[in-house]
């Protein structure tokens, strides 16, 4: 099995343009961003989704995520900021190696993340809440 193009970026087979790195994670520029200034952020290890990421991995994540959109705010002036993430091909995931999408947002810029409306009776909301309650 050949190995993953985000496990090749980390190991450094692949080139990317890397703005951030600690033990767990790499923070790359999305090679086809959908705004300017998508950042992507990877577990250097090999986790296929949200599903395999350690607890480590998880308790730093979204430190780093807002690390990250802080930065992007704060040096491209953008009004607002999607955190995107997809676990399996169902979800929209093209690459099977956890990453979590940072794509700056601004007015009028072409970006369109846009689900349908449900709208559930309060009887279909009880159901869920009884099968997800933690």
């Amino acid at each position: 099995m050949s190995k993953c193009i985000f496990c090749s970026i980390v190991e450094g087979q692949i080139p990317a343009y890397i703005i951030y790195q600690d033990d767990l994670y790499l923070a790359i520029m999305d090679r086809y961003p959908s705004a300017k200034g998508h950042v992507l952020i990877l577990p250097k290890r090999h986790a296929a989704d949200i599903y395999e990421l350690n607890e480590a991995e998880t308790a730093s994540l979204m430190p780093l995520a807002k690390k990250v959109a802080e930065k992007i705010r704060s040096k491209l002036g953008v009004p607002g900021l999607n955190l995107i993430q997809n676990n399996g091909k169902v979800a929209g995931q093209v690459i099977d190696h956890f990453h979590l999408h940072l794509i700056p947002r601004d007015e009028d810029d072409g970006v369109v993340i846009k689900g349908v409306p449900q709208n559930p009776t309060p009887k279909d909301l009880e159901l869920m809440q009884g099968l997800l309650k933690i």
